[in-house]
């Protein structure tokens, strides 16, 4: 398989709340050498301060978050590519990044209410509140096929083997 091309690499890490997109977002940027944002650093404080308190956004408080995710993605300084965690729920969330950010890649972690509400509980300090999940989960609009710039991974994996399933998918969408 030839090298992954990752100077023009961008990338969303994406999937509910809990899936583990920084996580996973991170352990596969120190893989592939990669600058990585948690796209939660980019909310408004307006928006963190509804989450926090148990308040789900609204589209209107997601689009000015959605365009500096991709104002991030499609800087053109000098480096490696980079990779954002950010849930992008919605194809139209997805598209509207997408419109901004030729040649952008999505890996969409993908797990059972169950698994992520589990995890949720054991994850201290953040300000996502587990009652916010349900709202994540009616919001979801898993990729459909004819997403052909989204890999999908089971996120009942392990960090390595998610980021080693991640680099052969991505591997495998630039070769020619």
């Amino acid at each position: 398989m030839p090298d992954l091309p990752t100077d023009s690499l961008r990338l969303i890490v994406m999937g509910v709340s809990g899936c583990g997109k920084s996580t996973v977002g991170g352990a596969l940027a120190r893989q592939l050498g990669l600058d990585m944002i948690d796209g939660d650093d980019l909310h408004l404080p307006e928006s963190v301060a509804k989450m926090r308190s148990g308040v789900a956004l609204e589209d209107t408080d997601r689009w000015p978050w959605l365009d500096r995710v991709a104002q991030v993605l499609a800087q053109q300084d000098p480096g490696p590519g980079r990779i954002v965690a950010c849930s992008a729920l919605r194809r139209s969330y997805r598209d509207r990044i997408r419109r901004q950010v030729p040649g952008l890649r999505f890996i969409f972690l993908d797990g059972s209410f169950d698994l992520i509400r589990e995890r949720l509980s054991a994850r201290l300090g953040h300000y996502m509140q587990p009652g916010l999940l349900q709202s994540q989960f009616e919001t979801l609009e898993r990729p459909g096929i004819d997403e052909v710039d989204v890999l999908t991974l089971p996120v009942d994996q392990t960090v390595t083997q998610l980021v080693t399933a991640a680099v052969g998918g991505l591997m495998q969408a630039a070769e020619p």
